[in-house]
């Protein structure tokens, strides 16, 4: 007996995804209008970013139906990244700038 798939209920997940994509690339657009400082714009971004970047992720890689070590992997590597994105933080104020 072949696998039965609910087209409709894949149907509503990606009009979903695409309304999130939709609204964050709005986010984005409008956020670069209000010229925040760096110490504000850039984790605004980021976190933008990061909230498009995880739908796309999870629907249209399809790792929201993967096993639980996919996530592991997945939080380590988002780990390493948020930890190299603090390096020039602490070294903004090494002997570089005087």
């Amino acid at each position: 007996m072949a696998h039965q798939i609910d087209v409709d209920a894949w149907e509503r997940k990606f009009k979903v995804v695409l309304l999130v994509l939709v609204v964050g690339t709005v986010l984005t657009v409008t956020a670069s209008y209000l010229h925040l400082p760096p110490g504000l714009g850039i984790p605004v971004a980021l976190a933008i970013a990061v909230a498009k970047g995880s739908f796309v992720v999870l629907y249209f890689m399809h790792l929201i139906d993967e096993k639980q070590l996919i996530y592991w992997l997945l939080g380590l590597a988002a780990l390493f990244f948020f930890f190299e994105l603090f390096i020039p933080m602490f070294t903004e104020s090494s002997s570089f700038g005087g």
